[in-house]
């Protein structure tokens, strides 16, 4: 894993922070958190642009890893990512509000 990339457990992520969620779709729609952006990782590349440029961005997937790839791609475009550590599932665990899309109970798999 790449050391100069800022990374936050769930608790250390500011109140109305921007949030930019990486997992795929039917991800998504199962449970995220409220207001974050969603732009599976795949789409990254040709979508960066539609990610804010002048401040923080928290980038979380399910467990660490594709938001982790995610944030060094933006961070080599003058990105200030900052990988959120266990992602989801870390987010789930500690009982912190999500919504979905689905018209279930918000949850994680």
């Amino acid at each position: 894993m790449n050391e100069d990339i800022p990374q936050v457990t769930v608790d250390q992520i500011p109140e109305g922070a921007k949030i930019l969620d990486v997992r795929e779709d039917y991800e998504w729609q199962e449970g995220h958190i409220a207001g974050a952006q969603h732009i599976p990782l795949d789409e990254v590349p040709e979508r960066y642009g539609d990610v804010p440029a002048d401040e923080d961005v928290y980038v979380i997937c399910r467990a660490g890893g594709r938001s982790l790839r995610a944030a060094a791609y933006l961070n080599q475009y003058g990105f200030d990512a900052i990988n959120v550590i266990g992602g989801m599932g870390a987010w789930q665990d500690a009982e912190m509000p999500m919504v979905s899309e689905n018209g279930e109970t918000p949850q994680v798999r």
